[in-house]
């Protein structure tokens, strides 16, 4: 039987705001922001301020068992038309035998809301089965770091904001993949705008959050790109300087991707044709074509092979295999120097 697909996040929002609710989420995965998206806006929107005393109740999964779980979901609301139960740190909980006979036939007035962080139920059980047939099971992923700014637009967009690439790709770089840190910081950036002008430039980027606009991964992996063998150096110097600003495990990840893309382009059937281009690499947009262009001329298939293997000696040694004392810094230097000759 093919494995039943977890709902995207905006569809689960969308019904949500449209107060479809289900009697059941099992909220499990390990990015953490969305699961406490879903739960916060059901904590603070299925039930007014008045009925929450009464009907909305929240406990921690090792200060429960199942038994009590499906005891306190079996309820009726008080004076309201739902009650809501909200499981944290549901990954304690170490039977569900009891759940699986409450999602047989759960209570249509109760919301139940089971949140598992840093991990996932094993889908084979029962209780997911179940689970899928009367609610919701979404499995909330970590966000690679080439979706990153997409999401960093949408963040912004759906707060009547906008940010340009280079801008977007500087904070993705600076900050990782921890989607709350990286919500909490666009947030101050937002504060910091002035109402008449809500466009996100390096220039904000650089005196909101710190990180230098001329000095970043993004600018690194330009100059690579140009084969800008000045401009690679000053950047490399500067992270060996202000190791916050930049180091081998933030732009590492930015350049083999981009060479890894790049080998796959000289396999393009079709590089006149700028749109057919991006489709090929799988781009979001044509507008990061030229970038593969440029890489073209200015490496060979060979080049571009030979560096790849770099990335993996390089990465090793970072690991500590064959490296009996090498700096991270030097790592870096090493690099770059094989990429750029």
């Amino acid at each position: 039987m093919a494995e039943k697909k977890s709902p995207a996040f905006d569809a689960i929002m969308r019904d949500l705001k449209a107060r479809q609710f289900a009697p059941v989420y099992i909220l499990m995965g390990e990015e953490g922001y969305f699961i406490d998206q879903i739960a916060d806006y059901i904590a603070e929107n299925v039930l007014s301020p008045e009925e929450r005393d009464f009907n909305q109740t929240v406990v921690f999964g090792s200060d429960a068992n199942a038994a009590q779980l499906a005891d306190m979901a079996r309820r009726y609301p008080m004076m309201a038309e739902y009650q809501v139960v909200i499981v944290k740190e549901a990954q304690n909980i170490r039977s569900w035998e009891a759940l699986e006979k409450y999602f047989e036939k759960p209570v249509k007035s109760t919301i139940l809301v089971i949140c598992y962080k840093n991990g996932t139920i094993d889908r084979r059980k029962k209780v997911i089965s179940l689970a899928e047939k009367q609610g919701v099971v979404f499995e909330s992923k970590k966000k690679r770091d080439y979706e990153l700014p997409g999401f960093i637009n949408t963040y912004l967009k759906a707060r009547g904001a906008t940010i340009d690439n280079k801008s977007a790709q500087m904070m993705a770089d600076f900050i990782g993949s921890d989607l709350s840190r990286l919500s909490s910081e666009l947030d101050k950036l937002l504060l910091s705008l002035p109402e008449t002008d809500k466009r996100v430039t390096p220039e904000v980027v650089e005196e909101q959050i710190g990180v230098s606009k001329d000095f970043n991964p993004f600018e690194l992996r330009n100059a690579i790109v140009s084969r800008d063998v000045v401009k690679a150096n000053m950047i490399i110097k500067y992270f060996d300087k202000n190791p916050k600003a930049g180091s081998l495990f933030s732009f590492m990840p930015l350049l083999f991707n981009y060479f890894q893309n790049l080998m796959i382009a000289y396999y393009a059937p079709n590089r006149s044709n700028e749109n057919e281009f991006a489709r090929f690499l799988d781009l979001k947009s044509s507008w990061g074509v030229k970038d593969y262009m440029a890489g073209m001329r200015n490496y060979s298939g060979v080049k571009v092979m030979q560096i790849i293997s770099k990335f993996r000696e390089i990465d090793a040694k970072s690991k500590g295999l064959d490296n009996p004392n090498t700096s991270t810094g030097d790592l870096a230097k090493e690099l770059i120097f094989f990429i750029l000759h």
